[in-house]
């Protein structure tokens, strides 16, 4: 099963980059956010997020990577923080049990609910979250 909602995630990505849904959604949220690299950066890495917990970790990333460079480019920086929002957000899925594939593992035979993903995971995402945001910028520049 875990392979089946792997193989299906890759294919929904694969729909919203095709049909610009991911794009809208992308451009939206980032507009929001101005010039500001590190506020993109932000919304790069909650959109990313939020992606990998509908889709999974390596759909969303490809999902994410070709948005972030446009920003980049747009903003006239470096990519590289962006990039590496993008596998944190994409490997620090804690929220529901489709996000990464070890929490699908242990979501049948642990006897878990999805509410209890969201209940124990979301708070973890969000620390998760706000310490990238502060930390990738120190380490790779724009």
């Amino acid at each position: 099963s875990v392979i089946l909602v792997i193989a299906a995630a890759f294919g929904l990505g694969e729909a919203m980059a095709e049909t610009g849904v991911a794009r809208e959604i992308a451009v939206t949220v980032i507009d929001l956010a101005g010039t500001d690299p590190v506020l993109n950066l932000a919304a790069i890495y909650l959109l990313t997020a939020l992606f990998t917990a509908v889709l999974t970790n390596n759909a969303a990333a490809l999902l994410m990577f070709p948005i972030a460079m446009a920003v980049a480019g747009d903003l006239d920086v470096s990519v590289m923080p962006f990039v590496v929002a993008i596998m944190m957000a994409a490997s620090a899925s804690f929220a529901t049990p489709i996000g990464y594939q070890t929490n699908l593992m242990v979501y049948g035979p642990g006897g878990y609910r999805f509410s209890d993903f969201l209940r124990m995971g979301l708070p973890l995402n969000l620390v998760t979250a706000v310490m990238a945001v502060l930390i990738i910028p120190w380490v790779w520049g724009f």
